[in-house]
């Protein structure tokens, strides 16, 4: 397909509809398939380009795949999310960078956005915690749309896991999402979604 093409394309047809949304699932089992650096840098091409608040990207990621980082990580998992964890190829520590200003001549060169968050510790952190926790989101609709399944989860101890992985207290965890190949043997029964009526109105 062209570009001129895709310019026409209004919206995604069923199957990729049923990939990024109705049959995709939060995973707890894994087939024994691992995951390449280039697609996980390839994840991070997709993850990077939507949009952020002042283009701020305080997203960092840490993807776990040595078993010398996943015994790093064991400690921090509660009892519950331990064994699929460990049998996930990939586990991304997904966490915010709380000096993300640093990077705003860069990412936002048009102006000093830099000095709206100055003395604004407050501002700072919930610009962090929201914009990483959208960038997050689209990591996981990035990753299924390369083929891959997902675990998120927040069931962990996130001091344990900023002293394991992020010393020097810069970065802060956010929450993990194991990513591989899903095994459909370990899924739940789904659980009901509010409706439209239930959790929106119009105005």
């Amino acid at each position: 397909m062209s570009v001129a093409d895709l310019t026409k394309v209004t919206s995604l047809d069923e199957i990729a509809l049923r990939r990024l949304f109705l049959d995709a699932r939060t995973h707890n089992a894994w087939q024994d398939r691992p995951i390449s650096e280039a697609t996980l840098r390839r994840l991070w091409e997709l993850t990077r380009m939507p949009p952020t608040s002042a283009n701020c990207s305080p997203l960092r990621v840490v993807f776990v795949t040595s078993a010398a980082a996943k015994e790093k990580l064991r400690p921090a998992l509660m009892e519950g999310n331990r064994a699929k964890t460990m049998a996930a190829p990939v586990t991304a520590i997904l966490a915010y960078d709380t000096r993300f200003t640093e990077w705003l001549p860069t990412l936002f060169p048009h102006t000093n956005a830099r000095e709206w968050f100055e003395g604004n510790d407050a501002l700072m952190h919930e610009t962090a915690f929201r914009n990483s926790t959208l960038q997050a989101a689209y990591l996981m609709l990035a990753a299924r749309a390369l083929g891959l399944d997902c675990g998120p989860m927040s069931g962990f101890d996130k001091a344990m896991v900023d002293a394991a992985f992020f010393a020097d207290g810069r970065y802060k965890s956010n929450f993990l999402c194991s990513l591989g190949y899903g095994d459909p043997k370990g899924l739940h029964p789904r659980n009901p979604r509010l409706d439209f009526d239930e959790a929106c109105r119009v105005e």
